[in-house]
């Protein structure tokens, strides 16, 4: 099936919070409607509202890709890409960083999967994609493709096919050829957080300062 821009990041953010708050997991809808809304990880961002998450929800439980639990006062939710879909863990987290934050470079991802899983290197994260890029058809066809080297950069993106066909050409991930600046510098900053933090708990574990302190 080809999913909307919606479903995408519906699925995207279960299969992100399965892994990145276990305990939280399965998600109830109101959960979910905020991690889909988060300003941090996403692009582009999105307002998206309880009626559209449901309705995603339900498109998907219907194409096997989620699955309701119940149990407790509100349903819950989780997902099912990797069987749904029939590929490996590797590939399904790489999906799913690419449904949530739009193309990549195979640095970028293998940087951004660190809380999904941990690739062992940069060619380790370009085997898998390799792998998705040359599916074939009696599976299902392609999942990812390899867009063209924008100009001044050195390594080429990846986009998923999941929401139908990418044009191999496009320079830029969507959402950053326009929109909102003040928007672009809250995820900026955002982001920039999360590393600061990543780097004090290094820190901590080795046992020595963070730079810049003494």
């Amino acid at each position: 099936m080809t999913l909307t821009p919606i479903e995408a990041r519906v699925l995207g953010t279960l299969m992100e919070k399965a892994r990145t708050v276990p305990d939280s997991y399965p998600l109830t809808l109101n959960s979910l409607l905020l991690g889909c809304n988060q300003k941090s990880s996403r692009e582009p961002l999105m307002e998206l509202d309880e009626a559209q998450v449901a309705s995603a929800l339900d498109t998907l439980i219907s194409a096997s890709l989620v699955r309701s639990v119940s149990g407790g006062r509100s349903a819950r939710y989780e997902h099912n890409f990797q069987r749904g879909m029939g590929v490996f863990e590797q590939s399904a987290v790489l999906l799913g960083l690419l449904m949530l934050r739009g193309p990549q470079t195979a640095g970028e991802l293998r940087l951004n999967t660190e809380r999904w899983y941990k690739f062992a290197d940069i060619s380790s994260v370009e085997g898998f994609l390799e792998e998705l890029q040359d599916r074939s058809a009696e599976k299902g066809g392609p999942l990812v493709i390899k867009l063209t080297r924008a100009p001044g950069t050195r390594e080429q993106r990846w986009a998923h096919l999941l929401c139908g066909a990418v044009d191999p050409g496009q320079a830029l991930p969507a959402g950053t050829g326009g929109g909102n600046t003040a928007e672009r510098i809250e995820r900026l900053e955002a982001e920039v957080a999360q590393l600061r933090e990543t780097i004090q708990k290094l820190c901590q574990e080795l046992g020595v300062s963070p730079p810049g302190q003494t």
